[in-house]
């Protein structure tokens, strides 16, 4: 089985993806976002890892560097909340189709409708797609009061369970919380124990200490949190949450992305110890909710359903995430493939990019593929 062997994050430049670091600085040139670090991963190799533009607009320009530390937004869904959720399934702890109110008690609000585990994972609960969980301040006691009392009807199904998949943040909240619940310990420590350390994961973490990593990509400029945020957390439920929730707040790396992408490439192992089973492994590449309106796996999107342009030429089992602030990851078992694009793109604006992001992520996935066909 092929693994990723390289012992530090170096930079490595192949000069067979030119064209596509051409068309990324012609992204930063049109002032879609300041400035990326794209990886890819083929084979157990990493055959290209570059940075272009800036990590940091204002107040002073920074050059983006191979090792910039990104806020991940919502892959910190399918790095963390996911992979604890199976690998609780892996030591028989819970079953995905357990009810959520059986392992976050007294949570009991749905009423006649029973939401599962995998309702959660599949964004198919029927919950609504956002709420504001922080318009009482920081902390987390003061969200679980939020969440846990009758008079706002904050988790009432547009829904019946298993009808639509509507995406949506207090899936993976609830699962964060749930997860909690049943280990008896923080979320920050069991994505520790359980993913990072065997991935060999060094650089990702939630509330980066900011002493230990000098080069982190500043998102928006918020001026209710005191200007432009800087390992804060950008998301604002998860600020609330004290940064650390399932729905978003880890920050990482794109060496460490690689590396997490590569245990899922080699069937669950890290380059330490396991970390899922491979029968895990393949409910990621597998889509649990045909007929439905969107395809998605177990917390994953299928590229195929992301990107439905004609000339996609990623395998059925392609599996794609993205977060909010810029950043995406494809991992394709099939080609053996990960492609990891980050970039800050609501630096210094919220906004910013936000009508052609979707279609880059193809456009650089396409180029990917086309160059090693090429040259395969």
């Amino acid at each position: 089985m092929a693994g990723l062997r390289v012992p530090t994050a170096l930079p490595k430049i192949d000069s067979r993806f030119n064209e596509t670091g051409q068309y990324l600085n012609k992204c930063i040139q049109e002032g879609h976002f300041p400035g990326a670090v794209l990886l890819i991963l083929h084979q157990g190799e990493v055959l290209h890892h570059a940075s272009f533009g800036f990590a940091q607009e204002q107040p002073d320009k920074k050059p983006m560097l191979p090792t910039t530390l990104f806020d991940l937004a919502s892959l910190t869904k399918v790095i963390v909340t996911t992979t604890l959720a199976l690998k609780l399934v892996d030591q028989q702890i819970w079953q995905l189709d357990d009810l959520l109110e059986d392992y976050l008690p007294p949570f009991k609000p749905f009423g006649q409708q029973k939401v599962t585990i995998r309702h959660l994972l599949t964004h198919t609960s029927g919950l609504i797609p956002w709420a504001n969980l922080f318009y009482r301040g920081v902390g987390r006691s003061t969200v679980h009061e939020i969440l846990f009392e009758n008079k706002w009807p904050i988790l009432s199904l547009i829904c019946p369970p298993g009808q639509q998949v509507i995406y949506s943040d207090l899936n993976f909240i609830l699962l964060g919380l749930a997860l909690e619940s049943i280990t008896a310990k923080s979320l920050d420590q069991l994505a520790q124990d359980w993913i990072f350390t065997p991935c060999g994961m060094n650089d990702t973490n939630y509330n980066p200490d900011l002493e230990k990593h000098l080069d982190i990509a500043p998102t928006e400029d918020d001026a209710t949190r005191g200007g432009v945020l800087v390992g804060t957390v950008h998301d604002e439920n998860a600020w609330a949450m004290e940064g650390v929730s399932g729905h978003a707040g880890l920050f990482s790396t794109a060496w460490d992305i690689a590396l997490f992408s590569q245990m899922i490439l080699n069937q669950g192992k890290g380059i330490h110890s396991q970390v899922l089973s491979p029968e895990s492994v393949q409910l990621l590449q597998t889509s649990q909710t045909k007929g439905l309106n969107q395809q998605r796996s177990i917390g994953w999107i299928m590229y195929n359903d992301f990107d439905q342009s004609l000339t996609s030429t990623a395998s059925p089992y392609a599996m794609t995430h993205t977060g909010f602030t810029g950043t995406s990851v494809v991992i394709d078992p099939e080609h053996n493939l990960g492609v990891i694009l980050l970039t800050n793109r609501v630096h210094p604006l919220r906004h910013r990019g936000a009508n052609v992001i979707n279609s880059i992520r193809s456009t650089i996935f396409h180029k990917v593929i086309d160059t090693l066909k090429t040259n395969s």
